[in-house]
């Protein structure tokens, strides 16, 4: 008879034991734990140490760090009717654990798909050079979508990122035929200017040279002085125009 009464009592003891150590909750800093008692929303304990009545109250745990999700490829249209395959990448966390819990079942899927849906709808308003060029603009109104529809579930976005834009062959050949375009007209344009600019220096070379004639001598003798330095055999030394008028008056005369 004792024995029995003893093993009842062990099992007693044993069983508030459990249930004592299933009391005790630790929910470290980066963690909050969402009590419900008898199904009714209590609110959010933690972080450290606390007791929940077993049965009677249920906790569950939620994550407030900040979540990285891959956002899948996305097959898009552009506003120029390009097909591209973007993909991104969301950062987000949970700043209400009770609406994150109370008022979205899955509160990962659900922010994806409406990441998704928000990447196909933003890209899909906007051309491919807007798309290439100002991704920045893009990446914050993606952000700002994604964080107005979420913001009641007690979700923050911080950051949405495009991570690629995949492009279809024959439009990659084409960008590429444009900007070699764009670079011979820039050399055209560079050349261009640079005649332009010589003929002005020519122009008020000449014009100098015509109000003073012995210019043109000195210009000779420099140029004369430049072939000498060279180590050359033969040196073509310019005759002044004057000296050959000199020469043919007298044959005349």
């Amino acid at each position: 008879m004792t024995n029995i009464i003893l093993a009842g009592l062990a099992t007693i003891v044993f069983v508030v034991l459990m249930l004592v150590l299933s009391a005790i909750k630790i929910i470290p800093e980066y963690e909050r734990g969402v009590i419900f008692r008898l199904g009714r929303l209590i609110g959010a304990r933690g972080p450290g140490l606390f007791l929940v009545v077993p049965i009677v109250e249920r906790m569950v745990r939620v994550d407030t760090r900040v979540i990285t999700l891959d956002v899948p490829s996305q097959e898009v249209i552009t506003l120029d009717n390009v097909t591209i395959k973007v993909n991104a990448v969301l950062y987000f966390m949970v700043v209400n654990p009770d609406w994150a819990i109370v008022k979205v079942m899955d509160y990962l899927r659900a922010t994806l798909q409406i990441a998704q849906t928000t990447l196909r709808s933003a890209v899909g308003q906007v051309v491919l050079d807007d798309l290439l060029s100002k991704r920045d603009q893009v990446n914050a109104r993606l952000q700002s979508i994604v964080d107005e529809q979420t913001e009641p579930w007690g979700i923050k976005v911080t950051i949405v990122e495009i991570k690629d834009v995949e492009l279809p062959p024959n439009m990659q050949r084409a960008m590429a035929r444009q900007a070699e375009a764009e670079r011979e007209k820039r050399a055209k344009i560079i050349h261009a200017q640079g005649e332009f600019d010589a003929s002005k220096t020519l122009a008020e070379a000449a014009a100098v040279i015509a109000r003073e004639p012995v210019a043109l001598q000195l210009r000779y003798l420099q140029t004369l002085s430049e072939i000498a330095v060279e180590k050359n055999s033969t040196i073509i030394f310019p005759l002044p125009i004057d000296m050959v008028k000199a020469f043919s008056a007298r044959l005349a005369e």
